[in-house]
């Protein structure tokens, strides 16, 4: 049995690299997703192939939990993680969509230890031009965010990888596991004026 457990949201599309890190750490994972089977979408796919190059992360002592969920339904959400939950979560890592963000995160607090750390993961989308990053979710729970940019090759740009954002997620898990204080990761280029403020 796993000794910690952590919550991620999102953990079977981009962040899945992130959520086999923790497994292969020994963890328990619980990813409540659209498709708690683990089938990929064909964008998630297509940025896994071709991985040869990047050493494979195994499961270590960890156990995966996959539970169906919807953001649109957060209280359903909330309700089918608590009965696969064994004890509080002692790390959230999240992204939700912008829309749902808040909504989300609040509903899953009660599913967390005391001062358990959150990392947030945002697009560059979602950050806003005038106030920047968004506020932290929850309060009482240290926060280390993660905006992901994108990458420029030349004239031209793309989006991150699944890889680069797992990696740049993971450097933040670290972070709050380590106790390090909130802050703001980027990964990727980003628009300078987002970054401001």
């Amino acid at each position: 049995m796993s000794e910690r457990t952590a919550l991620v949201l999102g953990g079977t599309g981009m962040l899945k690299g992130c959520a086999d890190e923790l497994l292969a750490q020994g963890w328990q994972v619980v990813l409540p997703s659209r498709r708690p089977d683990g089938v990929l979408g064909r964008a998630a796919k297509a940025a896994l192939r071709g991985r040869d190059h990047v050493p494979h992360v195994t499961e270590g002592q960890g156990s995966r939990v996959a539970v169906a969920a919807d953001w649109a339904r957060p209280a359903e959400l909330v309700d089918r993680v608590r009965e696969v939950l064994e004890r509080p979560a002692d790390l959230l890592v999240a992204w939700v969509h912008a829309s749902y963000r808040d909504a989300v995160l609040r509903a899953v607090a009660p599913l967390l230890a005391p001062h358990a750390p959150v990392v947030e993961v945002h697009d560059s989308g979602s950050i806003n031009a005038v106030e920047g990053v968004p506020d932290p979710a929850l309060d009482g729970h240290p926060a280390q965010q993660v905006v992901l940019g994108f990458a420029r090759h030349g004239g031209s740009t793309r989006w991150l990888s699944h890889e680069e954002a797992s990696v740049g997620v993971l450097e933040a898990v670290h972070r709050a596991l380590d106790g390090r204080p909130p802050s703001v990761h980027q990964v990727g280029e980003i628009d300078t004026w987002v970054m401001r403020h």
